[in-house]
């Protein structure tokens, strides 16, 4: 383990500290002494591992890509165990399993619960859930950074200048993406409450829209988002984890306007476009349109959440904008739209190039000086490939523990998807507190795998199947 993998991890126990202080403080100030001793012991043993990880002194060297992924799926199990802390010692009598779950459900950005109602759960602990989506959020963010290496050039490109990544560019990168994201959940926050919604709420809901969450302040969003002018203002503040977080920076800051720093939110929002106009003409006929946007975007920025409108006849193609994702450089999670336009572009070319043996196809990006070449789309491919496989094995597992088939569908695609369980895609109401214990394993294995990029299973595979 190299000096810079710990250094990498101690930050993070320090921020569970920080944000354990803040609950401490916000339990006092309303009075809320129920679960006020939890955050004691979540502030010692993170404050602990923090200074640990910080102080031990280990040999400087440059970490190969199997130790960073490592380094990765290590801070997606011991985070939450952390964060567990609060919840498995609650009044609330949850197993250390159900603790665990939910914990790492939050972390993941997934947002299924085992807590039936919301309204039940005090202040306090409602707050921790939120907060453990945000620290999982920037970790996510974090790892996208840490795990550069394994992605194509021209991912590297629309991010820096600079072809290789060393320390001082990934600690600067690492500084901007903390700043952003702390002032867009600021922002949003502020927004929220400029339209009426209660600051409680507007705080749990920035956490949850800044990180791609699903976990919300009540038992229904439709209580909170009572006007229509809050709804259309609350569907767009989700764009901000559909776009890339560099992105509103880029369009301010960037000195010299390169293209290859806009090129995928340009695509995104050709995307986005293109979709709100086939929902606007063809499936808005029985429902308005502000709540289809409202779903829609709630889909494609894998957040999930939705407001109570019955939409049967949509939940597939909710489902499919769950699997295409949105931005690379976002708490997002899916397939990447980049990806899957860039995998398909050359697909058609290479059709193309045999029915026309003379013409030149150029398998290059719109509005970029940006080229993908085979290996970046065997990469895309191979992607996809473990996500098919991943989807396949899980919904065999569920089907085989007596949940019919449709519901353990969707329940997987939601899981790799990171996507909370809701009615825009049909699964509003299920029971994750009485799941076998075996099932919630596997569930929080799969979370884990579905937060990690794809790629990486096939690379520690290689590590230990295919060794030269």
């Amino acid at each position: 383990m190299s000096l810079f993998r710990v250094k990498y991890l101690s930050f993070f126990f320090i921020l569970i500290s920080f944000f354990s202080f803040f609950n401490i403080i916000y339990s006092y100030y309303f009075n809320l002494y129920l679960n006020l001793n939890t955050y004691y012991f979540s502030l010692f043993v993170s404050s602990l591992l923090g200074i640990i990880f910080y102080k031990v002194k280990l040999p400087e060297k440059k970490p190969t890509i199997f130790e960073k992924i490592l380094t990765v799926f290590l801070g997606y199990i011991l985070m939450p165990l952390v964060l567990t802390i609060p919840l498995y010692l609650s009044i609330y009598n949850l197993t250390f399993l159900d603790a665990f779950f939910e914990s790492v459900s939050g972390f993941t950005s997934t947002g299924f619960t085992v807590f039936e109602n919301i309204k039940h759960i005090d202040q306090g602990l409602i707050l921790w859930r939120s907060s453990i989506q945000w620290i999982g959020g920037l970790y996510f963010l974090y790892s996208i950074i840490f795990l550069i290496d394994i992605y194509d050039e021209s991912l590297k490109k629309s991010l820096t200048n600079f072809i290789s990544f060393n320390t001082s560019e990934i600690l600067k990168q690492s500084i901007k993406i903390f700043l952003l994201y702390s002032g867009l959940t600021i922002f949003i926050f502020i927004i929220l409450n400029i339209f009426g919604i209660r600051s409680f709420n507007s705080l749990n809901l920035a956490m949850t829209i800044i990180s791609s969450g699903g976990f919300l302040p009540t038992n229904n969003l439709s209580s909170i988002l009572i006007y229509n002018s809050q709804i259309i203002v609350f569907s767009f503040l989700m764009l901000f984890s559909f776009f890339s977080i560099f992105f509103i920076y880029n369009l301010i800051f960037l000195r010299n306007k390169n293209l290859n720093f806009f090129y995928e939110d340009i695509h995104l929002m050709l995307y986005l476009l293109i979709i709100v106009s086939i929902f606007f003409v063809f499936f808005s006929y029985d429902n308005s349109l502000i709540y289809s946007f409202f779903s829609l975007v709630s889909s494609i920025s894998n957040i999930g959440i939705s407001l109570d409108v019955n939409q049967i006849n949509l939940n597939l193609i909710y489902l499919i904008l769950v699997i295409i994702g949105g931005s690379f450089f976002s708490t997002s999670s899916g397939l990447r739209f980049l990806k899957i336009y860039s995998l398909s572009k050359y697909s058609f070319n290479q059709i193309l190039s045999f029915s026309r043996p003379k013409n030149v196809f150029m398998n290059k990006l719109v509005f970029s000086k940006i080229n993908f070449d085979s290996n970046d789309i065997n990469k895309y491919f191979l992607t996809i490939l473990i996500f098919v496989i991943s989807l396949f094995i899980l919904t065999s597992i569920l089907s085989f523990s007596n949940i019919e088939f449709e519901k353990s569908f969707k329940l997987a695609i939601l899981t790799l998807m990171n996507t909370v369980n809701s009615s825009v895609y049909g699964i509003a109401e299920f029971d994750f507190q009485n799941l076998h214990f075996i099932i919630k394993y596997f569930l929080i294995f799969f979370m884990i795998i579905g937060r990690v990029e794809l790629l990486s299973l096939l690379l520690i595979a290689k590590k230990f199947l295919f060794k030269y």
